[in-house]
């Protein structure tokens, strides 16, 4: 073989190596993921809040006792009670300011289908969720649904139909929760103990 066949067979060899290369390089950068802009995260920014125009998750919460305007509203997640007040027109002049500093935590995130409950001025003390009445005891018509769902044999639904039931006409006694076929007489055995009217 001659040096020109010998320097043609090397050139030839390089330019072998150099597109195996390249189609390698190629393939590489059209397999490499990019970031998607919608699953991008703002560490700057307000909780809940996301990049790329997304929704940010809601919260949907019910405000009661004395605000300006009680009822249900929504929120952006990460929201605190304070937001939650504030959202529902602040205290009204019926609050119990030092009743409110001691049951309300404004500092507090508020979860989904929470309920809220400024203290009214001459209300029975409660806590700041509706759940415990006189001496830790739950009120029936007072609690909220999710201080009833605690209860043992109480789920969500059967929580339900005791709120329903309040609504319709306060419980005059713990023993009207069955004989207005609101719970069976076994279910209520288990609470007894655990619950009171006000």
């Amino acid at each position: 073989m001659t040096v020109g066949d010998r320097i043609a067979v090397a050139a030839l060899g390089i330019a072998i190596v150099g597109v195996g290369l390249g189609a390698w390089l190629l393939l590489a950068i059209g397999t490499t993921p990019g970031p998607v802009a919608s699953e991008l995260i703002d560490p700057f920014a307000s909780p809940g809040s996301t990049v790329a125009g997304t929704t940010p998750q809601m919260l949907v919460v019910d405000v009661e006792g004395a605000v300006l305007h009680p009822g249900i509203i929504q929120l952006r997640a990460g929201s605190r009670v304070a937001d939650a007040v504030a959202a529902a027109g602040g205290y009204g002049p019926d609050a119990d300011l030092k009743a409110a500093a001691a049951q309300v935590n404004l500092a507090a995130l508020v979860r989904d289908g929470q309920q809220i409950v400024v203290p009214v001025i001459g209300a029975p003390p409660a806590s700041g969720s509706g759940g415990a009445g006189t001496g830790g005891l739950v009120d029936l018509n007072r609690a909220s649904p999710q201080a009833l769902d605690t209860l043992p044999g109480i789920g969500p639904v059967t929580a339900q139909k005791i709120v329903a039931a309040r609504t319709e006409k306060p419980f005059g006694s713990v023993d009207e929760l069955v004989t207005r076929k609101v719970l069976t007489k076994a279910q209520l055995d288990k609470i007894r103990d655990l619950v009171t009217v006000g």
